[in-house]
């Protein structure tokens, strides 16, 4: 429905606690039609979106990679010529959860023994991290869009392992405890092309 006072822009109903529209018995049509809607598949590819918002608040430029061969979702880096020490480059894999095991002072993570052993260690020319995101059960409370902001669910977290060694991989899957402090926000993104990073895995 278009209103002439928005300028032909659609109106939206008002959104509850839950990001379903206020007075509605069940979810709306178009997420009963919507093929994967909330499933793993869908859930992973929000919390990349997630990652790629914070990245142009903190206006760095976000390269995804089409396939996850080498356990990099997203390369980050600053305008301008890449490889240049003005302009460093980072990587991230992202994983997304919504049941995380949340303790006072971090989040412990199971993470495939292959997807930790990408990210340990120092044998690599560019600064990887994990970036967790946690998200809702119910999908429909991922976003929520009013006329002043738009609201994403629920946040997202850093860890640095260049200092863990890679595990043997004979093991299925290896714990990470993800430090509350880590918040990802625009600024602390920005702390992540920090010299010691860099230094961890020898490069100047």
């Amino acid at each position: 429905m278009t209103e002439s006072r928005t300028g032909g822009v659609p109106q939206q109903l008002p959104y509850g606690h839950y990001g379903v529209p206020l007075g509605a018995d069940q979810p709306p049509e178009w997420a009963e039609h919507s093929k994967g809607f909330g499933e793993n598949q869908h859930r992973g590819h929000f919390g990349e979106q997630f990652i790629r918002m914070l990245a142009a608040a903190a206006n760095l430029d976000a390269a995804g990679r089409d396939r996850d061969r080498v356990g990099v979702d997203w390369q980050l880096g600053h305008p301008g010529r890449p490889g240049r020490h003005r302009f460093p480059v980072i990587e991230a894999q992202v994983k997304c959860t919504s049941s995380p095991l949340v303790h006072d002072n971090h989040i412990a993570y199971d993470m495939e023994v292959r997807h930790y052993n990408e990210l340990a260690g120092q044998d690599y020319n560019v600064p990887r991290f994990l970036f967790l995101v946690l998200t809702p059960a119910d999908p429909f409370t991922w976003s929520q869009a009013t006329p002043d902001r738009l609201l994403l669910r629920n946040a997202a977290y850093w860890v640095c392992l260049h200092e863990k060694e890679p595990v043997d991989e004979s093991r299925t899957t290896r714990r990470v405890h993800v430090p509350r402090a880590n918040l990802l926000t625009a600024d602390s993104l920005q702390g992540l092309f920090s010299e010691d990073y860099r230094n961890m895995v020898g490069v100047s």
